[in-house]
């Protein structure tokens, strides 16, 4: 039996999902019959395209802008979608920036910009949304994570990446039981390296990285009716690596991580 959530006259905004990881997600979810939010920060071309894309399945489509770490940017963007296409249903936090260079090494200024766009976005764009998810008693928040964050293990090469990553599934784990009684689940999703890493992924688990579709795979499941008691949880997509292997070295993994 394969498990596709129906998503007909449900909300999606996936942030950052103009390329990459992002765009892909938006695309799995628009196909399960849910209207979508394409959200950009700076890759406004790149989000037309998705946004053409994801008309292919006839769902209705809109481009958003807007500054995850700004709360006044976050508010704005979220009332454009909900003029566009109503309440916001799904929430998929996708947006972190990556700087793949050792902690001592990264200017202050992208430390905080790190921490902000992976962390304080999530959380400032799910405080946005589940007032709406509250009033209609159904509601879906899938947080992207980061494999072994949840074990609070990190290299020193983008730290301030891991910690915001760690934030992400403490806040998971707490808004998960602040909305158990509201009709919400919130769980996360974790990947390592992805598809369209350049890395040699030959030392990889099952000798390649993640694809697309295996990201997807639990979000899709996440989304479904049948996952409405399961929240609170974080699914590592990574192959079954065990946290000491970070012998791939963490730059070459940027190029498939999230971005606005």
């Amino acid at each position: 039996m394969e498990l596709v959530p129906d998503l007909a006259g449900r909300t999606a905004l996936v942030t950052g999902s103009a390329k990459r990881v992002g765009r892909q997600l938006l695309l799995g979810i628009a196909a399960c019959g849910a209207d979508v939010a394409v959200h950009y920060h700076t890759s406004a071309d790149a989000a037309e395209a998705t946004a053409a894309d994801a008309r292919d399945y006839d769902v209705e489509v809109t481009t958003v802008q807007g500054d995850v770490t700004d709360p006044e940017s976050v508010d704005s963007m979220f009332a454009a979608v909900e003029a566009e296409l109503g309440e916001v249903d799904i929430l998929v936090n996708n947006v972190g920036n990556f700087d793949a260079r050792h902690w001592e090494e990264i200017e202050w200024a992208a430390w905080r910009d790190t921490v902000e766009t992976t962390f304080y976005g999530t959380v400032l764009c799910s405080r946005r949304a589940i007032g709406g998810m509250r009033d209609t008693g159904w509601g879906r928040i899938i947080n992207i994570g980061f494999a072994d964050c949840d074990r609070m293990h990190s290299p020193p090469v983008n730290f301030p990446y891991f910690v915001g990553k760690t934030g992400v599934l403490m806040f998971t784990r707490m808004l998960a039981a602040d909305t158990q009684d509201d009709g919400v689940t919130v769980n996360a999703v974790s990947p390592f390296a992805v598809e369209n890493t350049v890395s040699d992924v030959s030392s990889f688990p099952r000798g390649r990285a993640a694809r697309f579709d295996d990201v997807a795979a639990p979000i899709l499941f996440f989304l479904g009716d049948w996952a409405s008691y399961i929240s609170g949880q974080n699914v590592a997509v990574d192959g079954g690596r065990l946290p000491e292997q970070w012998d791939v070295p963490l730059a070459v993994l940027s190029g498939s991580l999230s971005s606005q």
